[in-house]
């Protein structure tokens, strides 16, 4: 540069020296300069050979506006050009610079006055503003120069420093009125050059309107294509000229208007020459990478913008990616001794030729490439080194890449090679630039001083500094690193500058200063070594505010995109940190991540990113150790599945499936015994893990805690160890009250570990997680925060609550956890090895951080997907049923089990509902304990007031109480009952007992010749086995008595269809079987269980020739050694046989023909048949008694006894003989017959003695047997079977016999039947002395058991309950069941009674109505009063007094003597004193609440009690205004929107049926809306909480040192929040009308679409949806429009009705793919925040053809449009097939359809809250 002049084309610029000063020209503007008072301040080494035109220009401008005194704003877009335009103007005219970079956290005392302590005073200290706004007066100087300020980002300032900016740019006086007013003059020399981008174009805040009128502005945009393209020729000599201009096309291309129309960022113009610099030393390098490195377009841009920038690379031919070479590694790294020190010679292979080049390096020795053991090279990363290598010789780097992919490693690795030091700074949302460059301190005599961060002192020697998590800073505190990343220069709070390398060095040259004087000035030189590399996760294409990389970041950096892995490589890189990982685990997991991370499903993806390369390592590392596992059961845990939303959930188990990764089954229950825990000679055992005990310094730390030890906890406390003792740090994730806490004590505990303790909340932040600052004698002490006690001491730090602190301040945890370093706000570091001013990290410090699950209810932060892979995850849930009632147990000992058992099932299922989503609070064990503990203390409350300590929360939300109580009736919790409300059956008077006859039973040589039967044998003929499906389905069982007590225990619906026919039904222990037929299946469940599984049989039972087939079927359970087995016997077409199976439960039967003469005797074990060949016809047997059996003749009635041998196939077989009974009536003595009638039933058992004795009314000792029939209750045979005299038959007998045959009937009219029905509904419960029958409610005396007044209910049938002890008969009526088959007059063969019924335990029946339905009876008296005795007691005792409070008080005088006191005539009440009778609280005499009376005397004050009903009752009258009102308002209503009344109710129905889940949605909605709408810190505001962060500031006095919570406005130009966009596919079309009176499937259709119409009202700011149909008319008939959503129910009842008539009169035909593809393509036009189609059809498809491939890529066709499909109803399995075929989580099949709502719900919540 010669010293003359500098030569500019058009305008010279030139140099004259004149006598006043040298002046300096451009053009023909000319400028003397001024000698500058502080000649270290003025720029130097700015000027370049050659000025392009156009900056000359702009020199030309700003020397202009500066003769006139005038203050110019430079304005552009992003990049170093128009700060050097100003530095080289300064320069020029050799002025003094200020240079202040504004941020968003700029104060007033930034650009004013600062205040500092100096000795205990307070100092003001000039600001850049003030400090060169004015020019002390007492300077004699004539020209003391005026500085120049330059103020950068001004785009990034808040309003109130504008303002002030604005104030301080205007005033001008004279000296005498400044002089006198002691104001200081502003130097007329003052300028200043303010540099901000375009806003709103770029992010923003707008100038102030008053501030931009003060200023001059000027655009300067980037270099004109020409100059630009001249200077690129002189850096890239050895480019081929083509690629240089191709190049700069493109950029110029990407900077253009219409670019900025499609939203594409600006390309950085400015890179280009250091782009060309590495292109130059390898010019055979691709130009399409080269790009890629200046503009990822690849990570930044969406689909679109992809498209269009490679429409651009192809237009300038710049896609040259796959033909030109790429280095493929780094040779060699030599350090270089030469006059620049900190170089290294690298050396990179690309094809095959080495090339060299010197890069800057660090102080340390370099390593060769390679050569680390703890890194694994593979050729992606050898490769990326490589083209870092290559960066790194010109600018900054910033890799990009997802969490968890190595892009710290990399780093490391990468500095390492170089020789540097690393100074790792974690960036976290509300940094400040303070935080980034400088922070205040105190020194220890309390005077103020500056601390130089980490990232200054860096950039001092030379280190290599990490910006770890660029994404998550605000760009305005960036902003503030830009001149130190394009310049190397930065200006520091406390005037320090720090200058690049050579330009200190000319400043040191021109001035002739030593390096000392310099630093005294406050200068210092950046060292040429210094270098950022930028860590960052993937910018969200589309998203508002992930979207991080915009135009001015792209100008700071290279960008290197970190891939994932290949699967080879990953591979390699397990196998080779973990050498003994199981391989095959290793080939799973593999298979598993790269299908997911293949996959363009949203939600794959998301899961994908829990299967980093981190997490694979973590999961293999345990697996290696444990070999054992499950490579499921570490997946799972990774992902968190079991916190997943539902949709997520069920696309991982699909995708393991798809793996052939199986999920062991739960080993819990089978080997509970294994997860014990033990600590024996100082070594503790959790299950099958050990581990030594610590012995810690501080015993008081380590956390002792109640803990019940169950199967569950102890199995998360096994998997916990082994990931301790792994070295990792834990997180804990489940809902509240699960135990997490109690846990993590109960863990440490055993492990004698001490813990320190931290609770996070919303309002936490960096500051109170690390250090407490508080002020001691006016010096600033830091506390240490548990965090930093515990990493000193090596204590456990547990972290509670750990989502709901912000995310952006929880990610600080990461490197502590990561690299073992963090930065101390007082700066000090913690550090895994020893440095100064450093605290160690102790080896045995550990975190264990607790959260609550991601989503709803909780809307915490998602701190597992921030943070969740750096932690060993582990969810903890509520215990399985046994777990928690064994807990339980030991908190409530004494609370009774049945008690218990009903909490737990409660519970359960209210937690499984808070799983679904019908609920929204997850009830915990934690409030399940809760109640138990009441219970042990107050064992008198009742469980139905207790729970209400629960429940209480949800009372006054209608929908949520209705669920709740429901549930808990479900489970018999009587909660809402009354201890008056037992509804128990009337009890009628009993005839007495009369001795009706004998029985004689006729002995061998008597009047009659004995018979004997002869018998014979032979093999059972078996076929089979045959293999058959066993299907289990969900019962939901009810408790009975949750509102009222009856004699009705349970009920539960069996899932039959409406065809079958109920048959039979019999009990064994606990199991119930029912057998149905039509088609014939089999039905088990347990009494108490909750599910019942069947069998269906129509495969063994086929259909015969025969015309009608009505097929009857008895089941008869079998008995040890067959337990569980039963026998299913059919009755064929008649002569039908008969089965006997009183004995089954000994493993045989009986058959015989009706009128057949022979017996057969099948017996199971043995697999033969005794068949015995009988003189008479039969016509019915009862076995009494195993060997000896009563016959019926028939025709005649008479009956006779057959004995028989034990066993029918021992060796001594004896004949059977047969005995005659003669029936003798009891008036004449013998000789007189009784009428002969057939029994019923006859017991095969004896009453007991006792039993005997109270039915008959006289002690007696004796056989007997129960024998009904239907002229009679009961009668009791005396001595019958076992004795041969006569035998004495007692009888109850009726009034009128019971007829056969069903009266008419509302179903059936009258009785179309013959012959008596199959089935004789009676039972003999001889333990209860009681005979229960089931009868049609014609036999029953109705009139006795109801009021005149009150219609008898329908019923089924009625039980008698015929009672032998307390001689009394009951009718309990059986409820009608809902649905009753068609086939009528097949029922009434099977039943006189809608009912069939078997015995249950001693005192009970189950009856099982034709609907289905089981219901269990207790009709024993003694259990009905101990179970009304538990009801009552659940209830709890409210006796009807008022509680009183007495305080008991020493009232200090003596009793004298007890009396009963003097009777006041007036009877008034009396407190305290001895003198009156009936007082309270007094002494002596008779009354309440006193002391030493006689005895209690009530005279009836304040006791007075009006009945509890009346209590509770509101008048008439206030419920009937009530009322009124109410219907007032609903017509009021109804006549505003014009709707009619049955218009109303139709809407109602439709409405009604979805208002739960309208009603959840809208919870989930709202609470989203808030979680959005969350407030923020304010900071630097005049009043609000203290900031730690300013306490200095306040010691000094300053004002703005507060903090509060507000709303945060969002940033201008920032994008607007856009709506989630919603399109319904309703199917309408012909099949849905016409199967809906199967299904009911377009109703329900028509409620999800009244169910997202009213879930989204009011909402439309957030979703924006329209409902269209799609039908064989069209697949686009518009419903509702988004534009015109339906305000009122009126509108929403037209949209129905619509729907309805449409598929009523539309054509047929299946448009439903049409329709898909149709709004997929739709939407993804239109511009959302997300966009969803849901698509409801019925599985028709196959029937036009449709194949389920073309509609699984129609649904993810577009993965930017989230697309579900419910299919409705199908006829046979289609919705299934279809179902497999689809993508994961994206299809559903409704089978019923009342599921529907239920499914759009768990879409909505997944999706929603996975984007919220």
């Amino acid at each position: 540069m010669c010293r003359e002049g500098w030569n500019c084309g058009a305008h010279e610029v030139k140099l004259l020296n004149t006598s006043s000063g040298d002046t300096v020209k451009i053009g023909e503007i000319s400028y003397v300069l001024k000698t500058p008072r502080n000649p270290e301040l003025v720029p130097v080494n700015h000027m370049t050979e050659a000025l392009p035109q156009m900056v000359t220009q702009h020199l030309r401008w700003i020397m202009q506006k500066d003769l006139l005194g005038q203050d110019v704003f430079l304005i552009g877009p992003p990049g170093p050009l128009r700060r050097s335009v100003a530095m080289q103007y300064l320069e020029l005219t050799k002025r003094e610079v200020e240079y202040v970079a504004l941020s968003r956290d700029t104060m007033e005392t930034d650009l004013k006055q600062r205040r500092e302590i100096r000795s205990g005073t307070a100092f003001y200290i000039d600001q850049s503003i003030s400090f060169r706004f004015f020019s002390d007066s007492h300077r004699t100087t004539p020209n003391s120069v005026g500085f120049t300020l330059v103020l950068s980002t001004c785009d990034r300032i808040n309003r109130n420093v504008n303002i002030l900016i604005s104030e301080m740019l205007v005033t001008e006086h004279t000296k005498e009125e400044l002089d006198a007013w002691k104001i200081v003059r502003v130097s007329e020399d003052f300028r200043v050059i303010a540099l901000g981008l375009p806003v709103p174009r770029y992010k923003g805040n707008p100038l102030d309107p008053p501030l931009r009128s003060r200023f001059q502005a000027r655009d300067v945009y980037y270099l004109p294509f020409k100059d630009q393209l001249e200077h690129l020729y002189t850096i890239g000599p050895n480019v081929p000229p083509e690629r240089v201009s191709q190049l700069l096309s493109f950029a110029t291309t990407l900077c253009s208007q219409e670019s900025a129309s499609l939203s594409l960022p600006d390309f950085p113009v400015d890179n280009l020459p250091a782009a060309l610099a590495v292109l130059n030393l390898f010019p055979m390098l691709s130009a399409q990478q080269l790009v890629q490195r200046l503009y990822p377009y690849e990570v930044m841009l969406g689909k679109e913008g992809r498209t269009a920038v490679e429409g651009v690379l192809r237009r300038f031919e710049l896609i040259d990616g796959s033909t030109k070479p790429s280095p493929t590694a780094v040779v060699s790294v030599e350090s270089v001794n030469g006059d620049p020190a900190g170089q290294a010679a690298v050396t990179l292979n690309i094809t095959n030729q080495n090339i060299t080049f010197q890069v800057p390096a660090g102080t340390r020795p370099s390593r060769p490439p390679k050569s680390s053991p703890a890194f694994i090279s593979t050729p992606t990363h050898d490769r990326l080194l490589a083209e870092m290598m290559r960066s790194h010789l010109v600018k900054d780097i910033c890799l990009i890449g997802a969490k968890g992919c190595g892009k710290s490693v990399i780093a490391r690795e990468f500095a390492e090679m170089l020789g540097y030091s690393i100074e790792p700074i974690m960036l976290y949302q509300d940094m400040t630039a303070r935080d980034l460059l400088q922070q205040r301190y105190t020194l220890p005599n309390g005077d103020t001083a500056w601390r130089a961060s980490p990232l200054v002192t860096a950039a001092q020697e030379g280190k290599l500094v990490l910006l770890d998590g660029i994404h998550r800073v605000n760009l305005g505190t960036l902003a503030v690193l830009s001149r130190l990343l394009h310049d190397r220069e930065l200006a520091l709070y406390d005037g320090t500058r720090l200058l690049r390398w050579d330009r200190y060095q000319t400043l040191k040259d021109e001035l002739k200063l030593t390096h000392q004087e310099l630093q005294d000035r406050s200068i210092f030189p950046v060292h040429p070594s210094f270098r950022i590399i930028a860590l960052a996760e993937p910018p969200q294409v589309g998203s508002t505010s992930q979207q991080w990389l915009g135009p001015e970041i792209l100008t700071m950096f290279l960008f290197h995109t970190i891939k994932p892995l290949a699967k080879a490589e990953e591979t390699a890189v397990i196998q080779g940190m973990i050498p003994n990982v199981p391989k095959e685990a290793v080939e799973q997991l593999q298979h598993l991540t790269h299908s997911l991370r293949k996959s363009n499903d949203p939600t794959a993806l998301s899961l994908a990113s829990s299967l980093s390369t981190r997490q694979l390592l973590r999961i293999c590392r345990r697996l290696s150790q444990y070999p054992e596992e499950s490579v499921a059961h570490a997946v799972n845990k990774a992902c968190l599945s079991r916190f997943l939303p539902s949709l997520a959930r069920s696309a991982l188990q699909k995708s393991l499936v798809n793996c052939s990764i199986e999920d062991q089954p739960d080993p819990a229950s089978e080997q509970s015994h294994l997860y014990t825990c033990t600590v024996k000679d100082g070594l503790l055992t959790i299950g099958n893990v050990s581990v030594p005990v610590y012995s810690p310094d501080e015993k008081m730390k380590v956390p002792d805690v109640l803990f019940y030890e169950n199967v569950q906890h102890m199995m998360v406390m096994q998997d916990m160890l082994k990931d301790f003792l792994l070295g990792e740090h834990l997180l804990l994730v489940g809902n509240q009250g699960v135990g997490k806490n109690k846990i993590v004590d109960r863990f440490l505990h055993l492990m004698n570990r001490p813990r320190e303790y931290l609770q996070l909340h919303r309002d936490t932040t960096v500051q109170t997680l690390t250090l407490q600052p508080s002020v001691r004698d006016g010096i600033i002490v830091y506390e240490d925060s548990p965090l930093v006690k515990a990493v000193k001491m090596g204590h456990i730090l547990v972290i509670d609550e750990a989502d709901k602190a912000p995310t952006n301040v929880t990610c600080i945890l990461k490197t502590l956890v990561e690299s073992g370093e963090m930065i101390l706000a007082d700066g000090r570091r913690i550090v895994s090895a020893g440095r100064p001013n450093a605290i160690p990290m102790h080896p045995d410090f550990r975190m264990i951080v607790l959260a609550n699950r991601p989503g709803f209810p909780f809307l915490g932060n998602d701190f597992f997907g921030a943070l969740g892979d750096i932690f060993s995850c582990h969810a903890v849930d509520n215990p399985k049923p046994q777990a928690e009632f064994a807990m339980l147990k030991q908190y409530g000992p004494n609370v009774p089990d049945a008690i218990l058992q009903k909490l737990v099932a409660a519970f359960g299922e209210l937690r499984a509902m808070a799983d679904q989503g019908t609920i929204t609070y997850p009830y915990s064990t934690r409030e399940v304990v809760n109640i138990v503990k009441h219970l042990q203390k107050f064992p008198d409350e009742g469980l139905a007031n207790v729970v209400r300590n629960v429940f209480d929360f949800d009372s006054y939300n209608k929908d949520i109480r209705e669920v709740l109580i429901a549930a808990l009736h479900k489970h018999g919790i009587p909660i809402g009952a009354k201890p008056t409300s037992v509804h128990l059956a009337k009890e009628l008077p009993l005839p007495d007992c009369k001795m009706a006859g004998y029985w004689t039973i006729s002995q061998g040589g008597s009047t009659r010749r004995k018979l004997l039967c002869p018998t014979e044998s032979h093999q059972i003929d078996i076929k089979g086995p045959v293999f058959l499906r066993v299907q289990s389905y969900p019962s939901e069982r009810h408790e009975s008595r949750s509102v009222s007590f009856t004699e009705e225990q349970a009920h539960w619906q069996i899932p039959m269809n409406e065809v079958n026919i109920v048959c039979d039904v019999t009990t064994a222990n606990d199991s119930i079987y029912v057998a149905t037929c039509n088609p014939v299946s089999l039905y088990a469940m347990k009494e108490k269980g909750d599910s019942v599984q069947c069998v269906e049989l129509y495969d063994i039972f086929p259909r015969t020739i025969s015309g009608v087939w009505q097929p009857f079927v008895s089941v008869a359970a079998l008995g040890n050694p067959l337990q569980d087995q039963v026998v299913l016997h059919e009755e064929q077409v008649c002569p039908a046989y008969k089965m006997c199976k009183e004995f089954a439960h000994k493993n045989w039967f009986l058959f015989y023909k009706e009128n057949g003469s022979q017996l057969d005797v099948v017996d199971v074990l043995e697999g033969q048949v005794h068949t015995i060949s009988l003189p008479i016809n039969l016509k019915a047997v009862f076995l009494v008694a195993e060997d000896r059996w009563l016959l019926v003749e028939s025709k005649t009635d008479r009956k006779f006894l057959l004995t028989k041998p034990m066993h029918m196939g021992a060796e001594d077989t004896g004949v059977c003989q047969l005995h005659a009974i003669s029936e003798d009536a009891v008036n004449t003595g013998f000789g007189t017959r009784l009428e002969a009638t057939a029994p019923q039933e006859v017991s095969n058992e004896q009453l007991p003695n006792e039993n005997l004795s109270t039915a008959l009314g006289q002690k007696i000792v004796s056989p007997n047997r129960v024998l009904c029939d239907t002229n009679t209750y009961a009668n009791v045979i005396v001595g019958f079977p076992d004795l041969m005299s006569p035998n004495e038959v007692y009888s109850f007998k009726r009034s009128s016999p019971i007829t056969e045959g069903r009266g008419p009937d509302m179903f059936f009219g009258t009785s179309k039947r013959t012959g008596p029905a199959k089935r004789v509904n009676c039972v003999c419960l001889l333990g209860a002395n009681q005979v229960v029958r089931a009868l049609p409610p014609t036999q029953v005396p109705l009139t006795e058991i109801y009021p005149k007044d009150v219609t008898p209910p329908m019923t089924a049938a009625y039980l008698e309950v015929t009672d032998l002890n307390s001689k009394k008969l009951k009718y309990i009526p059986v409820p009608r069941s809902s649905s009753v088959s068609p086939y009528t007059v097949w029922i009434s063969k099977v039943s006189d009674t809608d009912v069939v019924m078997a015995p249950l335990g001693s005192g009970g029946v189950v009856t099982v109505d034709m609907g289905g339905y089981v219901r269990l009876w207790e009709t024993g008296l003694d259990n009905l009063q101990r179970s009304l005795l538990e009801w009552r007691n659940m209830i709890g005792s409210e006796d009807g007094r008022p509680i009183q409070i007495t305080i008991q008080r020493d009232s200090g005088l003596d009793v004298s003597s007890p009396k009963h006191g003097q009777i006041d005539p007036k009877n008034a009440p009396h407190v305290g004193g001895n003198q009156w009778a009936g007082g309270t609280g007094g002494r002596d005499t008779a009354g309440l609440g006193g002391k030493g009376g006689p005895y209690r005397l009530d005279a009836g004050h304040k006791v007075y009690q009006i009945s509890q009903a009346e209590k509770d009752a509101v008048p008439d009258e206030v419920k009937r205004a009530a009322r009124e009102m109410g219907e007032k308002a609903f017509k009021q209503r109804l006549k505003e929107i014009e709707m009619s009344e049955y218009d109303a109710t139709t809407y109602e129905r439709f409405s009604g049926a979805v208002r739960r889940q309208v009603q959840s949605l809208r919870i989930i909605l709202d609470s989203l809306q808030a979680k959005g709408k969350e407030r923020q810190w304010l900071r630097n505001q005049a009043l609000g909480e203290l900031d730690d962060a300013k306490i200095i500031d306040g010691l000094t006095g300053e004002k703005a040192i507060y903090k509060r919570r507000g709303e945060l406005e969002p940033e201008l130009g920032s994008p607007q929040q856009k709506p989630k966009r919603l399109r319904l596919l309703a199917d309408v079309s012909g099949s849905m009308y016409r199967f809906n009176g199967v299904d009911g499937r377009l109703e329900r259709s028509m409620e999800a679409v009244c169910m997202v119409m009213e879930a989204l009202e009011n909402y439309e700011h957030k979703f924006k949806y329209d409902i269209v149909g799609h039908s064989g008319d069209g697949f686009d008939i518009e419903l509702v429009r988004c534009d015109k959503v339906p305000k009122n129910n009126k509108e929403r009842l037209k949209v129905l009705k619509t729907m309805h008539a449409h598929s009523q009169f539309c054509m047929s035909g299946d448009y439903t793919l049409e329709g898909t593809e149709h709004a997929m393509k739709e939407l993804a036009h239109e511009e959302a925040d997300e966009h969803f189609v849901i698509v409801l059809s019925d599985a028709n498809l196959e029937r036009y053809g449709i194949s389920p491939d073309r509609f699984a890529r129609a649904l993810t066709s577009n993965p930017q449009v989230n697309a579900f499909a419910i299919f409705i109803g199908s006829l046979g399995d289609q919705a299934d097939r279809l179902q497999r075929t689809l993508p994961a989580g994206r299809s559903f099949v409704a089978m019923d359809t009342k599921q529907i709502p239920q499914i759009l719900q768990q879409i909505f919540t997944s999706t929603m809250l996975s984007s919220a």
